[in-house]
């Protein structure tokens, strides 16, 4: 069965900003691969990237995140199939900063990484019979169980064996099932501590073959600890202080968790076997797999650079991360299975490692070197490109990227259709030439009569003014000598309050409150409305306004959002639980995959609220029953459905805060000038939207497609722009 590509993503609440050069790593990988000197980006998966049928890209110039929420009743396509969505930083020169800094510039011999594309540093065929790997593994690609370590080669390793003497009261994981090349993999890895005893697990990590930490856990060693080997365990004295987590726990617990077939690898797993004082029969060791002369091995640290392109055990960190060496460890062996021991020995590890000394020994001596020195060296030398352009490197492959629209970019590679003039006229073109590309770029525009700075101002502020509108919600009437505290305690139990006023203008009085989160609002509406607070039966509504008249239909279509499918927001929570008290007291619930605990982003504390995004749709609303009534440390929590879990979030706050900074009569004056072309805009978005549906179900399955509102940046003022993806499935869907 043909594999399918698939799209994992950390764009969860606060971490969902992305540069363009993050942007840049991402198309690159989807178009190279691992094979080309392009790596996984480090803020999302792509799985079975050489299955991708292509990458289309949608370019919506002039736009930016303002427009997408201003008309998002209106983008009816885009926000019913792209689960994924980013903020991007806006740029002053988008499809250049989108390829890299070479994109203008004729093609360079150049590499990245320590991974090189040249002729010379490939290996010729006579020379991979010799290579330790091509010796031990040959030519030809094999299943996984081909790499799994013979019972004579865990002897001879010092492999924990059951039956072994030295094994007495080691506990066996009993996976005595037949391996086959379906067999799941995981990665392992332990910290260790010098204890009286000798080496003691102090941490353990497990990751699942997709990468998900399955178990990141502190261990309390039997013995008193000598050494902690802080600078490369990570642990210090305090750490350990409060764990009461014993080594048996996690043998039990690593019994549990392991299917009957399980293959466990790791980088010299062999240790972390002892230390866990575990048996286990099926291992992948990857400093065996990516096998040397005499016996010697690779270091995990070199070969995640060299192979992934990733950097790990940087010097800045505080030791080592064992679920980040688990993790490379895996991946090394899923690369090193997909790709083949020839591709593997093509990449000339021995000759990289020499090379990367080398360059340690120059920067050693250039750093003794006196400064004037090094200054007169720099101005001899020519200039030096940090990255090579994304469309060289696509013709290395042979591949011819297209762009269509109206914008061009000066490269000699670049192969362009006629500039076309229309909307219309681009997809036409698209959909004749898109399908002969690997690799495309489909700009559309509205055209030069929408971005003059006034429109865009009063597109601003009506935004903001809405945005405003559905944070705020009036209760009331109370009695004149009403509790205010006892007010703002009941409505904050509902979420983070940004202002709370008493109205008396009134006969009796009113109080208003602004929210800081959509749900927040939302929530007082549907829970105190009709209610008993501060001894008063009082109504809650959202100001009556022209522009709310929609309220409900948007409030309704943000809920059925792809993006917050699954997911469900939280309230009432104290201030004091941190993040690993939610974790520890949400546990309990089915399929939880992520918490998100809001922080304001300027003084870093976090809220009274939290989101809680589910593995299946049908567990968010089994939590939802669960969760309404809690009462958790003396707190009654409320929650609803999500309405704004995602890169949302940030830009609302951001929105509130810019609020009233900007002057009001130029402002008004702007906005007359834009209702007076807004229905013909929201005709234009719409049209807009049908475009990329249809050039969207044209597109085969397995496809990579990214739309991008690259944003504004320029003198009149800066607007942060949107990125949409997912990978087409089968069904017309962009699938996770």
């Amino acid at each position: 069965q043909e594999k399918s590509s698939r799209l994992s993503a950390a764009l969860f609440g606060e971490d969902c900003e992305i540069s363009h050069d993050q942007l840049y790593e991402l198309l690159k990988y989807a178009a190279l691969g691992k094979c080309h000197n392009a790596t996984q980006a480090s803020w999302c998966r792509i799985y079975h990237q050489s299955h991708l049928a292509g990458v289309v890209v949608i370019v919506l110039h002039e736009m930016s995140q303002l427009h997408f929420y201003k008309f998002y009743l209106q983008f009816k396509h885009l926000r019913k199939v792209f689960r994924h969505r980013f903020t991007l930083t806006p740029s002053g020169n988008f499809l250049a900063s989108l390829y890299g800094e070479g994109a203008n510039l004729k093609p360079q011999n150049t590499a990245q990484g320590l991974t090189s594309t040249s002729s010379e540093c490939i290996p010729k065929s006579s020379d991979l019979q010799c290579d330790p790997i091509i010796r031990k593994y040959g030519l030809k690609k094999r299943g996984l169980t081909s790499y799994t370590l013979t019972l004579e080669e865990q002897k001879k390793n010092y492999y924990p064996i059951k039956g072994s003497p030295g094994c007495k009261g080691y506990i066996y994981t009993e996976c005595d099932q037949q391996r086959t090349d379906s067999s799941p993999l995981f990665g392992l890895d332990c910290e260790m501590c010098l204890t009286a005893k000798g080496n003691e697990v102090t941490r353990v990590s497990l990751v699942d073959a997709q990468g998900q930490c399955l178990l990141n856990e502190l261990v309390k060693p039997e013995s008193t600890v000598v050494n902690y080997r802080t600078r490369f365990s990570g642990i210090t004295k305090k750490m350990l202080l409060p764990v009461k987590t014993r080594l048996p726990d996690i043998q039990t617990r690593l019994k549990k968790m392991l299917p009957h077939d399980a293959v466990l690898v790791g980088h010299s797993l062999n240790a972390d076997l002892q230390a866990l004082e575990m048996i286990h029969p099926s291992v992948i060791d990857t400093s065996l797999l990516f096998a040397r002369n005499e016996g010697r091995r690779f270091k995990l640290k070199f070969l995640a650079k060299a192979v992934l392109g990733k950097e790990i055990q940087c010097e800045q960190k505080l030791g080592h991360d064992p679920a980040e060496d688990a993790r490379a460890a895996l991946e090394l062996a899923q690369f090193f299975i997909e790709q083949g021991p020839a591709k593997v020995a093509e990449l000339n590890l021995e000759m990289l490692l020499t090379t990367e000394k080398l360059a340690e020994v120059s920067q050693n001596k250039a750093a003794l070197q006196p400064q004037g020195c090094k200054v007169q060296k720099q101005l001899n030398e020519p200039p030096h490109l940090s990255k090579p352009c994304f469309l060289d490197c696509l013709q290395v492959t042979g591949q011819k990227p297209l762009l269509l629209g109206r914008q061009e970019l000066d490269s000699s590679v670049l192969c362009q259709s006629n500039l076309s003039t229309s909307n219309k006229q681009i997809l036409q073109r698209a959909l004749e030439d898109v399908p002969l590309s690997t690799f495309s770029i489909v700009q559309f525009s509205l055209g030069p009569d929408y971005i003059a700075s006034p429109l865009l101002a009063g597109l601003c502020e009506k935004v903001r003014s809405k945005l405003t509108d559905m944070l705020t919600i009036y209760a009331g009437p109370f009695e004149e000598s009403f509790c205010l505290k006892s007010v703002k305690k009941e409505f904050g139990r509902c979420g983070p309050i940004q202002s709370l006023t008493v109205v008396t203008e009134t006969c009796q009085p009113y109080v208003c409150i602004q929210y800081e989160v959509l749900e927040a609002a939302q929530l007082a509406v549907e829970s105190l409305n009709g209610a008993e607070v501060a001894g008063s039966c009082i109504k809650v509504q959202r100001p009556v306004t022209a522009t709310m008249l929609d309220c409900d239909v948007l409030i309704k279509e943000l809920e059925l959002d792809v993006e917050n499918e699954g997911v469900i927001y939280v309230a009432g929570l104290k201030k004091s639980l941190t993040e690993m008290d939610l974790q520890e007291e949400f546990s309990q619930l089915k399929d939880l995959e992520t918490l998100f605990l809001p922080k304001d982003l300027q003084s870093g504390k976090h809220r009274n609220c939290c989101f809680l995004k589910f593995q299946k749709s049908q567990s968010a609303v089994d939590a939802l029953e669960v969760i309404n009534g809690w009462t958790m440390k003396g707190s009654k929590l409320r929650s609803r459905n999500a309405l704004a879990s995602g890169h949302l979030w940030r830009w609302i706050w951001q929105m509130n805060r810019s609020n009233g900074k900007q002057g009001g009569n130029v402002l008004y004056e702007k906005m007359e000038q834009l209702s007076d072309s807004e229905q013909d805009l929201r005709k234009k978005v719409k049209k807009l939207d049908h475009h990329i549906k249809k050039l969207y179900r044209s597109l085969q399955s397995n496809t990579l497609c990214v739309v991008l509102f690259p944003g504004v940046n320029s003198m009149h003022g800066s607007q942060s722009g949107l990125g949409l993806m997912g990978i087409k499935d089968d069904g017309g869907k962009s699938a996770c």
